[in-house]
């Protein structure tokens, strides 16, 4: 891909992220770097001080620093921000992390030199990531140790790991791609670590993951309430245009086309009649619908985010270079947290669906707990206790980081934002939320195929048979859960799901 002063997507974040996308300069990108570093280079000549240029930083800005100083200035903050600890943070989160600096450092207004953005792209290319650790980032002044760790690399010191995996001294992983270390001069240091990146990054692909949920979360639904011998007719689009949130509406017309051509609904007054499902059933559209426009809302977050030139100071086209606080994280960090409580919600009501499917007084003529012989079989009593545990710490990831405040640097960063802790347990829950909709699934394909003498949707009858295929058993004695489960999950997780009820249904929503 071409990386040029603005125009950077969320698609091309992913491809870097998790793909091997390459990375091109265009000559847009490298003149307006070039402009914006002569800003920097005659402020530098100046005896008047300027914020990251000639001073200390943060609650030691008062301090003026001599020319002769200024590189080991600049060398010195990668080095003392670099002050993570904990778990390594995954590499897909890192070369994200990596791509929007870059992206930041293109635009022209950060005033670092070509050479700088020229090498971060290179170390992309060369699938060369930092190690980077769980704990450092506050959200505020940027992410700013996890941001550390990747110029440590860039300056040829710390840890990285190479192409095959290996975690090994930087220096030797620059050498070995024919990659010379950045010696940074003004301006730059601060430039390589003042951003947002790491939290918009973890966004960006969260709201990747979860729209591939939402739509997965629809045919579980409509699988549940098949199994469950619901009625289709609350899923009418007209009653959704009476209460016009575009995500129900999305959500319902989902549910009914998989359900489309089912025999198995509208048997709810035949031997046991009930006039309304329950709610877990009936207002399905209702929960993941509420979740899809939270995720609009956050994509429209990220898209902006994406659209920033996040840095401090910046430099402005007239040349001014000028302190901002555009670092803060607040915006990113409200959403991901809103993502978590809608990601706990569509957990919640999942984990109900599957708890009625086992339940023999509310499943409507289904063994208890779908086992093959009740009582000598468990059937999946304890995969929905899994799922309830799954649920349950959704829930406790659901309480919102962005409500907290740490003071740091001397009380100058008197306020952060947190949008780091924000999008780490988010990643938490959008993998929970697979798992829990992995149960659901497993249950709902069990409950179909043990009711006798009804013709499932073609929709569902292409979930049978592609979630057979791979490797999920079906109903029988009872087995080793485990690998089953496991298989479910990485169904779910790999799209499996969406693809088999799309080869039916066409693309769903």
């Amino acid at each position: 891909m071409v990386l040029r002063t603005s125009g950077t997507t969320a698609q091309d974040v992913i491809a870097v992220a998790r793909g091997a996308a390459r990375i091109e300069l265009s000559e847009e990108t490298r003149a307006a770097v070039a402009a914006s570093r002569a800003f920097i280079d005659e402020l530098a000549a100046k005896p008047d001080p300027v914020y990251g240029v000639s001073t200390g930083f943060g609650a030691l800005a008062v301090r003026h620093i001599s020319p002769e100083l200024r590189a080991q200035l600049q060398r010195n903050i990668v080095r003392s921000h670099a002050a993570g600890m904990g778990p390594r943070v995954e590499r897909e989160v890192v070369r994200a992390l990596m791509f929007l600096r870059l992206k930041t450092l293109a635009s022209g207004h950060t005033g670092v030199r070509p050479l700088v953005v020229e090498t971060m792209a290179a170390i992309l290319n060369a699938g060369i990531t930092p190690v980077v650790h769980e704990y450092g980032s506050l959200g505020c002044s940027g992410d700013l140790a996890p941001l550390s760790h990747c110029a440590l690399t860039l300056m040829g010191e710390g840890e990285a790991e190479g192409p095959d995996g290996a975690v090994r001294p930087a220096g030797e992983l620059l050498a070995e791609h024919g990659i010379a270390p950045v010696e940074l001069r003004e301006k730059e240091g601060l430039a390589l670590l003042n951003g947002t990146d790491g939290m918009l990054g973890m966004l960006v692909m969260a709201c990747a993951d979860l729209a591939r949920l939402f739509t997965s979360a629809d045919i579980t639904a409509a699988l549940s309430l098949e199994a469950l011998l619901g009625t289709d007719k609350v899923l009418a689009p007209e009653l959704h245009a009476i209460r016009p949130h575009p995500g129900q509406a999305a959500s319902a017309a989902n549910m009914l086309k998989v359900l489309a051509g089912s025999g198995f609904t509208g048997h709810h007054q035949d031997d046991a009649p009930r006039v309304q499902d329950a709610y877990s059933i009936r207002c399905a559209p209702q929960v993941a619908g509420a979740g899809r426009d939270t995720l609009d809302h956050a994509r429209l977050v990220a898209d902006r985010e994406l659209a920033a030139a996040v840095d401090n100071p910046v430099v402005l086209p007239d040349g001014r270079v000028e302190s901002n606080g555009n670092f803060h994280g607040a915006p990113v960090a409200y959403v991901l947290d809103f993502l978590a409580v809608a990601a706990a919600d569509l957990g919640s009501i999942a984990e109900r669906r599957t708890d009625r499917l086992l339940d023999k007084n509310r499943s409507h003529g289904l063994p208890a707990f779908l086992a093959g012989d009740p009582g000598v079989d468990s059937g999946l009593m304890i995969a929905q206790y899994t799922q309830a545990a799954l649920v349950s710490e959704l829930k406790r990831l659901a309480a919102p980081a962005s409500v907290d405040s740490i003071p740091s640097s001397a009380m100058q960063e008197d306020h952060v934002s947190m949008g780091w802790s924000a999008a780490r347990k988010l990643r938490t829950a959008v993998d929970n939320l697979t798992r829990v909709l992995a149960v659901e699934l497993y249950a709902a394909t069990r409950a179909v195929e043990m009711r006798q003498g009804l013709a499932p949707a073609p929709a569902t009858r292409a979930v049978l048979d592609a979630i057979r295929a791979a490797g999920v058993q079906g109903p029988g004695e009872d087995r080793f859960l485990a690998p089953d489960l496991e298989a479910a999950y990485a169904f779910v997780r790999d799209g499996k799901l969406v693809d088999a009820a799309e080869s039916v249904t066409g693309t769903l929503a």
